[in-house]
């Protein structure tokens, strides 16, 4: 059987480097990968071709590769969206935008489905404030999708363009199949937590840079309020779902947009979990007004009873496993503490 040609895009990214493993050790897959970086030690040699650059202008060096799936990382997260808001649009929406494309010319041109494969994030919801966010509790994919931030319109409206690409372009009879056999399939994830790479500043990082912060025995301030509550997952659970949701048969599949959950727990949790460990660890709060108004405006924890009923998925770490299990030992080994 021959192997099927993979491009990941942000392959340099906590998700990158992960699933370009996950890929690589799955067996069966020729990788291109690319991103604005060079790649890094950790699958420099996994990658059978790497595309360094501005993937929105490198997206047309792929039009010769018969590429069966794409994993479409590359973006700007949240944090740097708000400050840049032309440039993450260009990136999220335009390269997403030109890849989609990409996928359905292939598609139809060798006549068979391309799979494109997704991570959007919790920043599609938009909550109005604290209270509304603590009566709605646990969201459904289709409960307040009024995002407050760059990111969050960007990931919600790439949502809707790869279900347009894929149900829609052409404008076939819906009862046909889809024109350009472009299978999309999107995950909402919540804050991704790596033990093996460090966290890159964004919005739901606080609680993985605080531990990384008190095993090194530096002093951290987190911004974000001690209450603060949001929905988490280890990084290897993340790189299941995509393994999962990429083998599951499209008419298994009742969406093209799926909620992830694994763990919900406040910002103070992070502190105690860290002072358990690290009983000298000097951790503060100073609220950011910007940041901690994004971190507001998701919700405490999501609905992934779909995902649970259409492809059995299920996470492998809860907040005991991922905490004594996954990611202290990993700490604990990095520092040698």
């Amino acid at each position: 059987m021959s192997e099927k040609q993979v491009l990941v895009t942000g392959a340099c990214g906590e998700i990158g480097q992960a699933l370009v493993q996950g890929l690589s050790k799955h067996g069966g897959y020729k990788i291109v990968t690319a991103d604005f970086a060079a790649l890094p030690d950790s699958i420099k040699n996994l990658s059978a071709e790497h595309v360094q650059g501005d993937l929105v202008y490198k997206i047309k060096n792929f039009y010769d590769y018969d590429f069966d799936i794409i994993f479409h990382l590359a973006a700007s997260l949240s944090s740097k969206a708000e400050v840049a808001t032309e440039e993450a649009h260009r990136i999220n929406v335009e390269g997403t935008m030109q890849l989609l494309m990409l996928a359905a010319y292939r598609a139809e041109k060798y006549n068979k489905a391309v799979k494109f494969l997704f991570p959007s994030s919790i920043a599609a919801y938009g909550l109005p404030d604290i209270q509304t966010k603590k009566i709605a509790g646990m969201l459904k994919e289709d409960e307040w999708n009024i995002p407050h931030t760059m990111y969050g319109c960007n990931k919600l409206y790439c949502e809707k363009l790869g279900m347009y690409y894929g149900k829609y372009f052409g404008q076939k009879h819906l009862d046909a199949n889809p024109p350009t056999m472009l299978d999309f399939r999107a995950l909402r994830f919540p804050g991704l937590i790596s033990a093996l790479t460090l966290p890159s500043s964004g919005t739901s990082d606080y609680g993985s840079e605080m531990l990384h912060a008190a095993a090194q025995n530096k002093p951290y301030t987190c911004f974000v309020r001690e209450d603060t509550k949001i929905s988490f997952m280890a990084m290897p659970d993340a790189i299941k779902s995509l393994l999962m949701i990429l083998d599951v048969p499209r008419e298994k599949l009742s969406s093209n947009v799926y909620n992830l959950a694994a763990f919900a727990i406040t910002a103070d949790e992070f502190r105690q979990r860290a002072l358990q460990a690290f009983p000298d660890a000097k951790i503060t709060f100073e609220s950011n007004p910007r940041r901690q108004g994004i971190v507001d405006s998701w919700p405490e924890d999501v609905d992934d009873s779909l995902a649970r009923a259409d492809w059995n998925w299920k996470p492998d770490y809860d907040v005991n496993r991922f905490f004594d299990d996954y990611f202290m030992p990993e700490i604990r080994k990095r520092y040698g503490v």
